[in-house]
This record gives C-alpha cells, sequence and structure tokens, in this order.
C-alpha cells in the first residue's frame, strides 16, 4: 500500500508543478513592473486556452462554433469592435466604441468591460491579473490565424 500511496504523492506533486504554468519563470523574464509589451512577449497561447476557460460560459472560440451568451471569438483578433458576428446582438455602446480587437484594446476589454465601453451589456467584472490577459490574449490571436 505504501508504494501506491507514493505514487500517487509523486503524481499529485509533479501534477501540481505544472498548474504555475511557469509563472514565476515568465514574471522574472518580462522584468520587474512590467508593461503590456512585455508581458505578451512571455504570454502563451497554450496557458491562454486553459486562463480562456472564464470566458467559455459565454463565448466559443473555434471555428464555425455557434454564438452562446456572447460572439464566438474565433477570428475576432483584429476585427472592428462589435461588428465580428452577423448573427450576435450587440449592443449600440460597443457598435459605436469604434476601434479593432488589437492586443491592447482586448488587454483593456478583458481588465474591465465595462470601463472600455460604458453602456455594453457584458456581465463579466474582469480579470485582474496582466498575466493572464496576455495568455488569453495570446490565445485569442493564435485562434485568429
Amino acid at each position: 500500500m505504501r508504494p501506491l500511496i507514493a505514487a500517487a504523492f509523486i503524481l499529485a506533486a509533479s501534477l501540481s508543478g505544472c498548474a504555475d504554468d511557469r509563472r514565476e519563470e515568465r514574471l522574472r523574464a518580462a522584468g520587474p513592473n512590467p508593461s503590456f509589451d512585455a508581458l505578451m512577449k512571455v504570454a502563451d497561447a497554450d496557458v491562454g486556452a486553459r486562463k480562456f476557460g472564464l470566458c467559455a460560459g459565454c463565448h466559443k472560440a473555434s471555428k464555425d462554433a455557434p454564438d452562446f451568451g456572447g460572439p464566438n471569438l474565433y477570428g475576432v483578433f483584429g476585427q472592428k469592435m462589435g461588428q465580428h458576428s452577423n448573427r450576435f446582438g450587440y449592443t449600440a455602446a460597443l457598435i459605436d466604441a469604434g476601434g479593432r480587437w488589437d492586443a491592447p484594446t482586448l488587454n483593456a476589454w478583458i481588465a474591465n468591460p465595462k470601463k472600455l465601453v460604458p453602456g455594453t451589456s457584458m456581465q463579466f467584472a474582469g480579470v485582474p491579473d496582466a498575466l493572464d490577459r496576455a495568455d488569453i490574449i495570446a490565445y485569442l490571436r493564435r485562434q485568429s490565424d
């Protein structure tokens, strides 16, 4: 029985080591008080795919997926705000906001949608961690290639 417990402990420890997704290493590489651009250089799209789970209750990001509570975000990177999906009913505030879904705009949106576009109907408080946002943006960029 002891070897089985030891094996389970080793497996759990090794998996928990993966849970941080090299976070500390990537933050060190970005430098002290990293800028958004520095965080984007160390962002990881695979980590972002997992963190996109925060968004997946309302959004999909795969080709030909339907709109759900929010529009499908596949191919959104570089698109005009409020115009990506012909099927989704965007708010006038988002349509009138102008601009494109580039990395800085997505960063501001994912941080606090209502601050970027007052009047949006998106019910999401935002992602406070800048590296988490950079990872999600890297994932959305990959889903737009």
